[in-house]
């Protein structure tokens, strides 16, 4: 029996669709329906609610975001320029299978997803992005173009202290060495998710960057995910917000979402590392067991990350069609 590939109706299935991502162990609150269809409105897309099934038992996910203009045709996960989380396809139920029944599960529900893809979409241009999805060997068997990332995961293991020990000597002393009396690290509000977007778009903006994030589609996921999904930490200083997190939680991971740029405010405390400090100790407290920093592509901020003695992972993007497209898709994202 191979892996039956279907697509689940968006609004009917939606509860369905949300029972099979609870059971995904490499999912997050991103790949639930009502965050897709906020994700689709905000990138000006289509979402395609892609499963895989063995029999009656699921064995895959795969959110597809279909993007039309004028003749240009798409085909993304996560949608295009979205600044998701990660997305792209995911198995589920596979842990407990021998290598040889996995690796031909995952090969059977990957190329099924792609020849749904060719012949309902016929996308000119197709972008994954694959993070927790280590085997990728499909893609490359289907002449796909498969080119590696990277990010940096700390494990959320072992006491407080011996998860702070673990830090560089300066990270550890500007965690020690910061007085409770001098700030407040706590989660916030949707006001909240508010400050952080604007304080990393104001950051952007300085260093002529583009930041595509709007502040309106980060609050609304954090109204519209469930409780504890999306948690925006916050520092305060004297009662002032000068600096933040998003942190997105899955049941095992918590993600480095937006915020920890560098704040404005002088003040004598190394604000970042006491947020990303709390993060991490109260996700070690709630029994999660990564911290995914989100990235590890750029050397500047690499410097930073690496502090918390992360491991390094590999996540992959995965492309085919005509080279260029993704430009002009980037183009419109930039217009609209």
């Amino acid at each position: 029996m191979g892996i039956d590939v279907t697509e689940l109706d968006r609004h009917a299935d939606e509860d369905e669709w949300d029972r099979y991502v609870e059971r995904g162990r490499h999912t997050n609150p991103f790949y639930r329906a009502a965050a897709l269809e906020l994700q689709a409105e905000d990138t000006g897309t289509t979402p395609h609610l892609l499963a895989g099934f063995k029999g009656q038992e699921v064995a895959g996910l795969f959110p597809i975001f279909e993007y039309r203009k004028g003749p240009i045709v798409g085909a993304f996960s996560p949608a295009p320029y979205s600044w998701s989380v990660y997305l792209g396809p995911t198995m589920v139920n596979v842990e407990k299978l021998k290598q040889r029944k996995a690796d031909r599960r995952t090969r059977q529900f990957v190329e099924g997803c792609l020849e749904w893809v060719e012949t309902e979409l016929s996308p000119h241009y197709t972008k994954f992005v694959a993070a927790e999805f280590d085997d990728v060997r499909p893609f490359t068997w289907n002449d796909y173009e498969v080119t590696p990332g990277y990010t940096y995961v700390v494990d959320l293991e072992g006491s407080e202290e011996e998860l702070l020990n673990r830090f560089s000597s300066d990270a550890r002393s500007n965690v020690r060495n910061a007085s409770e009396a001098d700030y407040v690290v706590a989660e916030g509000d949707g006001d909240d998710v508010e400050r952080i977007v604007d304080q990393v778009r104001a950051r952007y903006e300085n260093q002529d960057r583009p930041f595509q994030l709007s502040t309106a589609f980060a609050r609304r996921m954090y109204e519209t995910l469930p409780e504890g999904a999306i948690r925006p930490y916050t520092c305060r200083v004297d009662g002032e917000f000068v600096g933040g997190i998003l942190v997105v939680e899955s049941d095992t991971t918590r993600y480095r979402w937006q915020g920890g740029v560098k704040p404005d405010a002088d003040v004598d405390l190394s604000i970042n590392d006491l947020l990303d400090w709390h993060v991490m100790r109260d996700g070690l407290r709630d029994g999660l067991e990564r911290y995914d920093l989100v990235g590890a592509g750029v050397p500047s901020i690499n410097r930073y990350k690496a502090k918390f003695n992360p491991r390094l992972e590999t996540h992959y993007t995965i492309t085919s069609g005509a080279f260029g497209l993704d430009v002009l898709i980037d183009q419109y994202r930039k217009v609209r």
